[in-house]
């Protein structure tokens, strides 16, 4: 690979971990219109892997909005990141599998966790990075 090649590479790898980063920072402060702006316009989430809804990205932000009321506090750890890059030089969409921690705390001062495994799904944009769909498959909860 040329340097310019590993650069664009390099810097499209940064701008998609700062994607994900912008998709757990957006869920955990309740920023609905931050989710909403990181999906493109026929963005998708499927929550039903952990028990929850699927379909385009707005309505699975209001249903966010409504679940999360139940757990004012909540840290989305999202690690172990793989990003596949496809389209050639520079890449127009990308892959990312990443494993998740997300203890979270009821009113009631009960805590909850989960864990498992994002999907999401990344496409260039003339705004940047954008998620086309986000899939959440929970492996595992303990309350």
């Amino acid at each position: 690979m040329t340097q310019r090649v590993d650069l664009a590479t390099v810097m499209d790898r940064m701008a998609i971990d700062d994607l994900v980063t912008g998709y757990a920072v957006a869920v955990d402060d309740s920023d609905w219109a931050a989710y909403r702006a990181l999906f493109t316009h026929d963005g998708r989430a499927d929550y039903s892997g952990s028990g929850g809804t699927e379909g385009p990205a707005a309505e699975a932000a209001d249903w966010l909005a409504e679940t999360m009321r139940l757990f004012p506090v909540r840290q989305h750890l999202i690690v172990n990141r793989r990003v596949t890059l496809h389209g050639g030089y520079p890449g127009d969409s990308a892959e990312v599998h990443a494993d998740y921690v997300n203890p979270m705390r009821f009113e009631s001062g009960e805590d909850f966790v989960c864990g498992g495994r994002y999907s999401f799904a990344a496409v260039r944009t003339d705004a940047g990075w954008r998620l086309r769909s986000v899939v959440v498959r929970e492996k595992w909860r303990r309350s």
